[in-house]
């Protein structure tokens, strides 16, 4: 019996941790983060800690005293300050399709942006909206800060 016990549940618990790893929408990870950061989605509001994954329509908000850095799948990195709201809004990487695309919308606050694959594969592909413009990346990297 404990023969047919221990890889019965060793298969599950694989099948289990990988099922974690395994969500597609996942574009990031919350790298760091201080202070009160959450991560608005779907609905829900979550406490935004290291390594909290990051889909596409997802709200990185933080309060008056919080900052956030999050790295996604191609390696781009973006940096927020306090009282910053960055919205996801597009997000595809799949280079040997030539699908690639980056856009996100930062509706109050500050970002340092730092760019990954997709910008030095198709710098085009990449789009930050802001409430007064859209900056279009065609270097590495960029701060920006929206003034009240």
């Amino acid at each position: 019996m404990k023969r047919f016990l221990l890889p019965l549940c060793v298969g599950i618990g694989l099948t289990l941790s990988t099922a974690a790893f395994a969500d597609d929408n996942v574009i990031g990870y919350i790298k760091t983060s201080t202070d009160e950061t959450a991560i608005i989605g779907a609905g829900n509001k979550l406490k935004a800690g290291l390594g909290s994954a990051v889909r596409v329509g997802d709200i990185i908000k933080t309060d008056a005293n919080g900052s956030a850095g999050l790295t996604l799948k191609d390696n781009t990195v973006l940096s927020i300050g306090p009282n910053t709201e960055l919205k996801i809004e597009a997000y595809q990487f799949l280079p040997e399709q030539d699908r690639l695309e980056l856009s996100a919308s930062l509706l109050s606050g500050t970002l340092q942006y730092i760019s990954g694959v997709i910008a030095k594969l198709k710098p085009e592909a990449v789009r930050l909206n802001t409430p007064t413009g859209v900056i279009a990346v065609r270097g590495t990297r960029f701060l920006v800060k929206i003034a009240e």
